[in-house]
């Protein structure tokens, strides 16, 4: 196996490209075309711009990108970063493996890297993430009493946040707990077997805690297609958590789409979180191939949803994507802008 995909946890990931028209299943919201799904933010008077980040400014939203901190002394990567967009997401460098490598003893360097520079240039932060089955050092995996995992689980949430308070908009504060397939519940993990259902709960409300003032998000992939049960069962969770005022904010969808870009469902997802009361965020497209028409319609889905607050793609260059050899990016290797790239921009309602 390729280590940077071993890196990057992401390899096992399936990729949906069929258009699924959208199927309404019991105990799930109906569509809605209400405010969750109002008219796009953009409107003939609105300024254009000729970046993805101040074009998406126009409507309050932003267009980010995961960075690697091992990259930014790389002059074309930096200029790309600086000159297209508002937000960074860091690809690695807050994941667990990363920050707490042994119990109690936090290591931040590369984190603070990407932070400071990013608010030092007036972008925003994404924190990704607080509570993973994967990058997890093999201490974590390991314990198995309760107590332990609540106290450690607890103590990392709180420290990474605290350190973070107030620099950083959102953060992924439990991410890809849905089991892949047809149950529709929670995953195995050392989480999920130790605590049970609940630690996504006890996860949210740490968070809060710590950060009052940041959106909490879950996060998750192949929860695009409105009717999939694994979408239904993140559904039910956001909907369970809202009416018994449980904290969360927004609901990030990762967006490893396959050649065929989003399912036809896609925004009618996007609308029927929003309409549970939450943001929600396109948090890691890619899409093989980068076709134009693809990433127009991922861009439209969440422009034409009044909630849906940014869109964050998952790398640079198609050279700095987990998706290696798949073209999947918005920028060639050279850093050379893409068809998709104009296709993007001009969702947004800009001119390339």
């Amino acid at each position: 196996m390729n280590p940077h995909f071993r890196r990057t946890g992401r390899n096992r990931r399936p990729l949906s490209g069929v258009l699924v028209a959208a199927t309404l299943l019991a105990g799930g919201a109906t569509a809605t075309t209400g405010a969750a799904s109002a008219a796009p933010a953009i409107t003939p008077a609105a300024p254009k711009a000729s970046t993805l980040g101040a074009q998406a400014a126009q409507s309050g939203r932003y267009f980010g990108t995961a960075v690697a901190a091992g990259k930014l002394s790389n002059g074309v990567y930096a200029g790309i970063l600086d000159r297209e967009f508002n937000s960074v997401t860091a690809e690695n460098e807050m994941k667990w493996d990363a920050t707490e490598r042994s119990r109690g003893s936090f290591t931040f360097g590369p984190a603070d890297q990407i932070v400071n520079r990013a608010l030092g240039r007036g972008q925003r932060v994404r924190g990704h993430t607080l509570v993973w089955h994967s990058q997890l050092p093999g201490w974590v995996s390991g314990i198995g009493d309760a107590g332990t995992l609540r106290s450690v689980m607890r103590n990392h949430i709180t420290t990474l946040m605290s350190r973070y308070r107030g620099k950083i908009h959102s953060w992924d504060v439990v991410n890809e707990a849905f089991a892949d397939g047809g149950s529709g519940q929670l995953r195995s993990s050392v989480f999920r077997n130790v605590l049970g259902t609940g630690f996504v709960e006890e996860a949210f409300r740490a968070a809060r805690s710590a950060d009052p003032s940041a959106k909490l998000c879950y996060n998750d992939y192949s929860i695009e297609n409105w009717s999939d049960a694994k979408t239904q069962g993140v559904y039910r969770l956001v909907r369970d958590f809202k009416a018994r005022g449980v904290p969360i904010d927004c609901v990030g969808f990762q967006a490893h789409f396959g050649t065929g870009g989003p399912p036809g469902s896609f925004q009618t997802t996007l609308a029927n979180f929003a309409a549970l009361g939450v943001d929600v965020q396109i948090t890691e497209l890619d899409i093989a191939q980068a076709p134009a028409a693809a990433y127009t319609n991922s861009v439209r889905a969440c422009m034409n949803v009044a909630r849906c607050t940014g869109i964050t793609v998952w790398g640079i260059r198609d050279s700095d994507s987990w998706r290696v050899g798949q073209n999947p990016l918005l920028f060639d290797n050279n850093g050379n802008k893409k068809a998709a790239y104009r296709a993007a921009l001009t969702a947004m309602g800009g001119t390339p």
